[in-house]
């Protein structure tokens, strides 16, 4: 139950401030322990700053929607709900500049299939893969353990899919919408732009499935203002309703906020990342296969 999840309690965080001031605490780290010889303005032409992370971490994300639909055999959305979830807690912690989100997020990929029970081997999973294989592998097995440990071993995620469904039975049972399946499409495509946006790490799961409901009702040209008055909140709830009515407020406006396009931005930081990385993080360096080696001959 979501009320009483690790989620609640670690991961949904008050407003966008707060997530903002975890990731530019989680840049500043990693230029301080990498560019402490260098002066400020060095700092600031060969590092990223955290805007420019974010930047990389939302194309990735974008990325692995498209590894996701492509995936065989054919992955449900929860999974991949669930991957992005914990790509995003990663990197409030972590900076992009110490462990590359293509690397992350074919490892978060991975731990959410076994999490959410989608079986597939390690092998079936990497033959998905274009490029090293014997590499991602290796790379996956390598990182899997301590991003577990960067989301606090918090495994279950909840998601708004159950909460959707649960509205949609409720709608038909207690009111008289017709069809109200005829939502489905606009639901859909609410919560699939949701999806890329910090909206789960703001929001509980029934309040994302309320607002896409309710959004998709307007766009059907049907009202559900006393379904949400008089039935779910009743006559003890009204108490509640401004709270509720501020929270669909924001849920939308992180709905229509418009991403920019960052396509030519993200070559020169791309670039610029190639450059200022984490070298003992990148598995095509010599300081990583050190490191990999080093660790072996201390395991034995």
């Amino acid at each position: 139950m979501f009320p009483t999840s690790t989620q609640k309690a670690n991961w949904i965080f008050k407003d966008e401030m707060d997530l903002n001031a975890l990731r530019e605490n989680a840049n500043q780290k990693f230029i301080a322990r990498f560019g402490s010889h260098m002066s400020p303005d060095e700092r600031n032409t060969f590092f990223l700053d955290a805007n420019e992370e974010h930047i990389i971490q939302k194309c990735h994300e974008y990325i692995l929607r498209d590894f996701c639909h492509k995936f065989q055999p054919t992955m449900p959305k929860y999974v991949f709900a669930t991957a992005l979830n914990y790509l995003k807690r990663f990197y409030l912690y972590n900076s992009v500049m110490d462990y590359h989100p293509k690397e992350i997020m074919v490892t978060c990929l991975f731990l959410a299939c076994k999490v959410d029970e989608f079986n597939v081997s390690l092998a079936q999973f990497v033959a998905n893969i274009k490029g090293n294989q014997s590499r991602a592998t290796t790379v996956i097995l390598n990182n899997e353990l301590f991003l577990m440990e960067q989301i606090k071993y918090n495994l279950k995620v909840h998601h708004p899919f159950k909460a959707i469904e649960g509205f949609l039975l409720d709608i038909k049972t207690r009111t008289r919408m017709s069809d109200p399946d005829r939502m489905r499409p606009h639901i859909d495509s609410f919560i699939d732009k949701l999806l890329f946006t910090d909206a789960c790490l703001l929001f509980a799961p029934s309040q994302l499935a309320l607002a896409a409901v309710l959004h998709s009702a307007s766009q059907i040209k049907e009202n559900l203002d006393s379904y949400v008055t008089d039935l779910l909140l009743g006559e003890k709830g009204s108490e509640h309703l401004k709270d509720l009515i501020e929270v669909v407020r924001r849920i939308r406006i992180l709905h229509v906020r418009t991403a920019d396009d960052h396509t030519k931005e993200l070559s020169r930081i791309s670039k610029k990342l190639d450059k200022c990385r984490n070298q003992e993080n990148n598995p095509f360096s010599e300081k990583y296969k050190d490191r990999i080696q080093e660790a072996l001959n201390n395991s034995l």
